[in-house]
């Protein structure tokens, strides 16, 4: 890795080349999502270049600058790296992004690059079904790998001695939350790092790098590009050795993002808040008539004022997401429930502009009920997207 490159200098950083554009993005959170990452104006040239193809870059002489090879770095990829940190830590120096070409390779990177022989790692119990995988491979390296519910930060009671913790809040598909600045200071108490994993917030939810994580990661699969079209995924951290060793990862894994991918992720991000306010208030509208149905039990929103979750989250989130779960009496019942929809998906991840919803039992990796729904709503009207899924209940009764 050239010095240009290494500890948060590199063109993803703050500060980095480009750094100008920083200024321009503006204090509201629209304006930021519309602007965040954009180049200084040129005359002719496009607001948002297109994607860059190179595997390589001319360099006559000593192998200088930013721009080396295709692994590395390309310029597409620092145009979005620098709008993902505008968005999740606006206005703050020395934190770094790094796009990677999934949400579990970003998820990877950091775990197997922080990571060593003899370490303990916490992982919540009841985050995304990948991380048992992950578990595995953890433990087959000698990582001691603990885990407790997200749930009434129960995280905190097995903590003692770890080198890292993972927290997912809201954890998917549960939608449970913890306090993460409590468990943060907790976990910094005892020289630990934290990683959050912020997919289901999207920078618009929550910034854990303000609430004092150390990284925050994410799927930008889901609701950050919200088309369903592209998969993507991202590191945001303080720049340091800590983010070196992130960035050494993806180069020696070849975790890279395809140009495309990046300019498309970047386009996408304009109209961030447009879709991500939309969904929040349909998703709350939503669990509101959902919470009137005799047939579903384990509603679950943070943003219902009675959620168990949603005085935590309150403090902490400025959105409660898209996401709404909630469990039907019986598989059976919940199949004819999601055949039964005309304007919802069945279909796996969230996010996404069009509503969808599954059965999350039907993977076997999620601790849920037979009946347990997720459902994911989308940028359709309001009344039309509840009519269904209240239709759809009607009709798929015994």
């Amino acid at each position: 890795m050239s010095e240009s490159t290494a500890g948060g200098t590199g063109p993803g950083a703050a500060g980095g080349p480009g750094g100008a554009a920083y200024g321009r993005s503006g204090s509201g959170e629209g304006t930021r999502a519309v602007r965040a990452g954009l180049p200084e104006p040129v005359k002719h040239e496009p607001a948002l270049p297109g994607p860059v193809f190179a595997a390589h870059f001319h360099l006559p002489g000593d192998p200088t600058g930013a721009y080396t090879y295709g692994r590395d770095e390309n310029p597409t990829w620092t145009l979005l790296e620098r709008a993902i940190g505008e968005l999740e830590a606006p206005g703050r120096d020395g934190v770094e992004t790094l796009v990677f070409p999934s949400g579990m390779a970003a998820t990877s990177s950091v775990l197997f690059s922080q990571l060593r022989t003899g370490d303990a790692v916490v992982l919540p119990s009841d985050g995304y079904q990948a991380l048992p995988l992950v578990r595995d491979r953890l433990e087959a390296y000698g990582i001691e790998v603990r885990t407790a519910p997200t749930g009434g930060d129960a995280q905190l009671e097995v903590l003692d001695g770890a080198r890292l913790l993972w927290i997912e809040s809201p954890a998917n598909p549960g939608l449970d939350v913890c306090d993460i600045r409590r468990l943060v200071d907790a976990a910094h108490a005892q020289g630990a790092l934290v990683a959050v994993d912020n997919t289901l917030a999207t920078p618009l939810g929550q910034r854990p790098l303000e609430l004092g994580a150390d990284f925050s990661v994410a799927s930008g699969t889901k609701q950050l590009t919200g088309h369903g079209d592209i998969l993507l995924g991202y590191v945001t951290g303080r720049s340091g050795e800590a983010m070196a060793a992130v960035r050494r990862w993806r180069k020696i894994g070849g975790a890279i993002a395809g140009p495309m991918e990046a300019w498309l992720a970047h386009r996408s991000l304009a109209t961030l808040q447009l879709r991500v306010d939309r969904q929040t208030a349909t998703a709350l509208t939503l669990a509101e008539a959902l919470r009137e149905r005799p047939e579903v039990t384990g509603l679950r929103y943070p943003g219902l004022p009675d959620d168990p979750a949603h005085q935590v989250a309150a403090r902490q989130m400025r959105r409660y997401g898209c996401v709404v779960s909630f469990t039907l009496p019986t598989r059976a019942r919940a199949d004819r429930f999601l055949a039964a929809l005309r304007l919802v998906d069945e279909a796996t991840s969230f996010g996404g502009i069009r509503s969808t919803a599954e059965r999350r039992g039907r993977w076997g990796g999620d601790a849920v009920p037979e009946g347990f729904i997720r459902l994911s709503v989308g940028a359709e009207d309001p009344e039309d997207l509840v009519a269904d899924v209240l239709r759809a209940l009607e009709e798929s009764a015994d």
